[in-house]
């Protein structure tokens, strides 16, 4: 990433570079410890620090923040000001609910009712959408939504997962988005739990999904024909969610994962299906209420479902995942 940015870094081999005495004094002096202490004295609790795993844009603004614009060493308050502002707008680009074309829509987020709005054009005084901090997640999908800087917006609407696939050509704006829903979403969090410290809020700001892929599902009696769908697991709601593709806008439905104490389980069905399915790696999960069964291509795919299926049901279930257990119905 730092090659790139050659306006904010200069990288140097220690072989095959030539180093000035005036650099390997500075490296001495300062070092990572000593360069963090400035860059990242004030870095809010909000802001995302990207992964090695984390898309390019995350990595890129986050090294912009830091040394381009200084963003974290108390020189500029004012973009930290920004992002906990009390409203926050931005026009990007969004994926028709029905169709691929991405149309300019204003977007309005508010720390004062915790919501992030939506309208079509930008006179409007109607939100197309309303949508509260309760449950929205935001996560970054360049390659399911074709754009360096694809954002995926998740919220429930109707007790179901509704997605909004959004990009702005401009790296700093999309991310400085997410920054400022990431803000607004901890500011909730603390209203909502104002007695827990702030980093057991953190992991709750925004999350990533366990797994993402296709897999063929069948219905409930398991004589119907096999389906290719599109499945999200999400380790925060404990959903198993499955779509007719990747950019679909609303779930086809949801399966609520439990623990082993409160009879959910999963298992590799051992042999070939002889149920008409194309693929043959299967997958059975048994919750309270029924009994699926998924089919993957791959035996690599197979075993990642398993293992990701498996981490849910090891973990713990809270209070809220009690009352999702019981909206869903135990799995339908």
């Amino acid at each position: 990433m730092h090659r790139n940015l050659p306006a904010v870094s200069k990288v140097k081999s220690i072989r095959l570079d030539r180093w000035e005495d005036s650099l390997v004094e500075f490296m001495q002096k300062m070092g990572n410890s000593a360069a963090r202490a400035i860059y990242e004295k004030y870095v809010p609790a909000f802001f995302y620090r990207p992964q090695q795993k984390d898309c390019n844009v995350l990595k890129d603004q986050w090294i912009r923040a830091k040394y381009e614009r200084r963003e974290f060493t108390g020189e500029n308050s004012h973009c930290q000001q920004v992002y906990s502002s009390d409203v926050f707008e931005s026009t990007l680009w969004k994926k028709g609910k029905d169709n691929k074309q991405f149309l300019k829509r204003v977007f309005l987020l508010s720390r004062k009712d915790f919501t992030l709005r939506y309208f079509i054009k930008e006179d409007s005084k109607v939100p197309k959408a309303v949508i509260s901090m309760k449950d929205l997640n935001a996560v970054f999908q360049p390659e399911k939504i074709g754009h360096a800087h694809g954002l995926q917006i998740s919220y429930l609407h109707d007790e179901r997962m509704r997605n909004l696939f959004v990009y702005h050509e401009n790296g700093q704006v999309i991310v400085s988005l997410f920054n400022a829903i990431r803000a607004t979403r901890l500011a909730y969090l603390q209203k909502k739990h104002p007695t827990l410290h702030v980093n057991d809020l953190i992991p709750q700001i925004t999350r990533h999904c366990l797994k993402e892929g296709y897999m063929e599902k069948t219905g409930p009696t398991q004589r119907e024909p096999f389906k290719k769908r599109w499945f999200t697991l999400c380790s925060g709601n404990r959903k198993l969610l499955y779509f007719k593709s990747p950019l679909d806008a609303t779930e086809l439905g949801a399966v609520f994962i439990g623990t082993e104490s409160h009879s959910y389980s999963v298992s590799e069905i051992s042999g070939r299906s002889t149920r008409g399915g194309r693929w043959h790696c299967g997958i059975t999960l048994q919750t309270p209420g029924r009994q699926f069964v998924f089919m993957c291509e791959q035996e690599q795919e197979q075993r990642e479902w398993l293992e990701a299926i498996t981490k849910v049901i090891s973990q713990a279930m809270t209070p809220e995942d009690y009352a999702n257990e019981a909206n869903l119905g135990r799995g339908k």
